[in-house]
């Protein structure tokens, strides 16, 4: 018994006829707050992780969530400078490095919270 019809084709392993499933490759690479939510998704949600990869809605959810968080990213770190300015990097480079990496790094919290691990 072929069990072929126009949008499914099946092979036959031993008794039973599996479906010949392909999954598209992606045309742009995930980028880092995608990959975390890929991770996220496959490790605390794999029935949703499973889902959505068979659907074919999992690489567009990755990459709105790497889109939303980036814009997120960039938004939360001009009211952050806004709240609290850096001081003056010519004349005072390493501090002006460290208040930028702890807003980065309060900024990122608020993103990976809001965005990733929910």
């Amino acid at each position: 018994m072929n069990m072929k019809n126009r949008n499914a084709t099946y092979s036959t392993i031993g008794d039973y006829q599996l479906p010949n499933l392909t999954l598209s490759q992606p045309k742009i690479p995930l980028g880092k707050y995608g990959r975390m939510r890929r991770t996220y998704l496959m490790n605390h949600r794999p029935v949703l992780y499973n889902t959505m990869l068979l659907n074919g809605s999992l690489y567009p959810h990755l990459m709105e969530v790497e889109q939303t968080a980036e814009s997120r990213m960039q938004q939360t770190m001009e009211q952050l400078l806004k709240q609290t300015p850096a001081p003056d990097k010519e004349n005072r480079q390493m501090e002006w490095v460290q208040h930028m990496n702890s807003l980065k790094a309060l900024a990122e919290e608020l993103v990976l919270t809001e965005l990733i691990y929910s």
